[in-house]
């Protein structure tokens, strides 16, 4: 069994009850910010799940240089200690810099680490070294057993608060694809897995100046990644996935959260009814 860890006033992982994490991609206005975690907050009650919200403040890796990227660290970091001062939750944005990291854990709970970077060693021992939980996202270029490098970087400087999280890997073309095996490997390595089921069924670059995605499938991947073994669940949410300034076509929609959840438990409980 994997170890815990701790965020705010739960745990993840080590046979704990499965978690959410969700929110928006990247920081909008705060009344958008606010009905989505209020929206969180009420589907997550119903499923019995605690949470936690996520957004990113910068989307430093956006398609376009066009495209909207968020409020920026400081704005963004007052949006984020609002929402985790209003619905008394526990907050996760990403880092791209190690400058950025010092002020980040002043706000959060969990630091995430973006696909693309799960290799910057001194991105990682920046955010190991604050003591938060670091949440990193395994890149789509890399197997799942490499992500033991990435284990001991965090782990070498005595921060052993890590969760690992899929979200596909680059299969060709526009299209990444999830191997579920890569959830057991990698919680075999003794650290909570978590697996995000919006990036996983992007088409990055698929638009032209922006990823599109097939969000038909964010259902699917939730279920078995709930009957394979996970110990969070990570996606994206919107009250209007078209509005949405950063990954319109894979946000799953608000209103449909609470079904979805309400799958995605049930199968976990089985899971973990059969395997004892």
């Amino acid at each position: 069994m994997n170890r815990r860890v701790k965020v705010g006033t739960f745990e993840i992982g080590g046979g704990a009850p499965l978690v959410l994490i969700a929110g928006l991609c990247v920081l909008e206005d705060l009344e958008v910010c606010l009905e989505t975690a209020k929206g969180i907050a009420e589907a997550a009650a119903q499923a019995g799940m605690k949470w936690i919200f996520k957004a990113a403040f910068d989307k430093a890796n956006r398609t376009s240089v066009k495209s909207y990227r968020g409020p920026g660290l400081e704005k963004g970091l007052e949006m984020l200690a609002k929402i985790k001062e209003e619905f008394g939750v526990p907050v996760e944005t990403d880092v791209h810099e190690t400058c950025q990291v010092k002020a980040v854990a002043e706000v959060v709970e969990v630091i995430q680490i973006p696909a693309f970077l799960c290799r910057q060693t001194d991105l990682l021992v920046a955010a190991a070294e604050t003591g938060k939980a670091v949440l990193v996202k395994k890149g789509q270029f890399v197997a799942p057993e490499d992500m033991a490098q990435v284990k001991q970087k965090v782990f070498s400087c005595g921060n052993e608060n890590l969760l690992l999280c899929e979200r596909g890997a680059a299969f060709g073309y526009h299209r990444l694809v999830v191997d579920m095996r890569g959830l057991q490997i990698m919680r075999e390595m003794g650290c909570p897995v978590a697996l995000d089921v919006t990036h996983s069924v992007q088409l990055p670059g698929g638009a032209g100046n922006m990823s599109g995605g097939e969000r038909e499938f964010v259902p699917a991947l939730a279920r078995a990644g709930a009957a394979v073994g996970i110990d969070a669940l990570w996606l994206e949410v919107h009250p209007r996935p078209a509005e949405a300034k950063s990954d319109p076509a894979t946000s799953w929609p608000l209103a449909e959260l609470g079904a979805l959840l309400k799958q995605v438990k049930e199968i976990d409980e089985c899971r973990r009814r059969v395997m004892g």
